[in-house]
């Protein structure tokens, strides 16, 4: 079969490989459609990967073509999701930091880049009809989105949010944010075409830099997902410069200090906040919140709070 193998450091071929064969508890998927993730260009780029050649791709989908003789549950032509982390006692129950095995299809085992692909059958989800199968890669970094807003709890209700980032993670993001009761929701990129994509799904506000906003006292959550650790320091100014007078209306063409229009506004970016929102929690380093969230762990700074601050929630997909 045909598979992209990533030989070395900045260097990835198309190769000829040997057709997989599954296991007792396995099962070969013939791919349908694989995802580009940033973890793949972490591998192309050296990173991650414990050892070389592999073939990336862990967000995956397609049909059963061949199951092993241990295998219930499952059968040939099933149309399958695939999540890309074997599932030892630790994961299971909830507790992934403690995994037993830390391996990863596409970072210790051969993944969705190539015409076939091993994967335990207790990884494989069934798809229902209505889901298309090219559809069905995005459900991997769905998951990530959503296990930030699970760490998250019931804490982003009536919450205003402000999303680094409005590209896959960072849209998920945005529409995530909807039914978990967040007030207002504003998104931050360089990328105006990006900008306007997060217009039409329905952001508060969007601009390139966290100042255009004019928002002296912050956001009580700030979910990073750049995927770069420089995009929030270059996204914000040091110094403070004077907000538009009125909205600008988003646009392709439209540059820092483009945001939506208040008709595009939903309803639930003018829901009421409690009033006994924001609690207090310690100070972060980042000027714009207070409580750090990252790839699904909290991180409980030491520092007091001031008596007026606001929550920082950065949460990056790391897949």
């Amino acid at each position: 079969m045909k598979a992209a193998l990533i030989e070395a450091p900045g260097r990835v071929v198309l190769a000829t490989v040997p057709d997989p064969a599954p296991g007792p508890r396995e099962v070969v998927v013939g791919v349908a459609a694989t995802g580009l993730c940033g973890t793949d260009l972490h591998i192309l780029q050296g990173g991650f990967a414990p050892a070389l050649p592999v073939t990336p791709g862990h967000e995956f989908a397609g049909e059963i073509v061949a199951v092993g003789r241990e295998v219930i549950g499952l059968a040939v032509d099933d149309r399958v999701a695939v999540d890309p982390s074997p599932r030892c006692h630790e994961c299971r129950s909830g507790r992934g930091n403690l995994c037993e095995r830390r391996q990863a299809i596409g970072v210790t085992a051969p993944a969705g880049a190539a015409e076939f692909a091993v994967a335990p059958a207790a990884s494989c989800l069934r798809l229902p009809e209505h889901v298309d199968v090219a559809d069905a890669v995005l459900i991997e970094p769905l998951s990530c989105a959503i296990r930030g807003y699970d760490v998250l709890s019931d804490s982003t209700l009536g919450a205003e949010v402000l999303i680094y980032g409005s590209g896959t993670m960072g849209l998920m993001m945005l529409e995530l944010a909807k039914p978990t009761g967040a007030a207002s929701v504003d998104v931050l990129d360089v990328n105006p075409s990006r900008l306007a994509t997060a217009a039409e799904l329905g952001c508060s506000r969007s601009a390139a830099r966290a100042d255009d906003l004019d928002k002296p006292d912050g956001w009580d959550f700030v979910i990073d997902a750049t995927g770069n650790s420089q995009a929030p320091t270059a996204t914000s100014s040091t110094t403070s410069a004077p907000p538009p007078s009125r909205p600008i209306r988003s646009s392709t063409t439209s540059t820092a200090s483009a945001r939506c229009t208040p008709a595009a506004r939903p309803p639930w970016s003018t829901a009421p906040r409690p009033r006994s929102w924001p609690p207090h929690a310690p100070q972060r380093p980042n000027p714009h919140s207070r409580l750090t969230l990252l790839s699904g762990r909290c991180e409980a700074p030491t520092t007091p709070a001031p008596s007026t601050c606001s929550d920082n929630c950065a949460s990056s997909r790391t897949s």
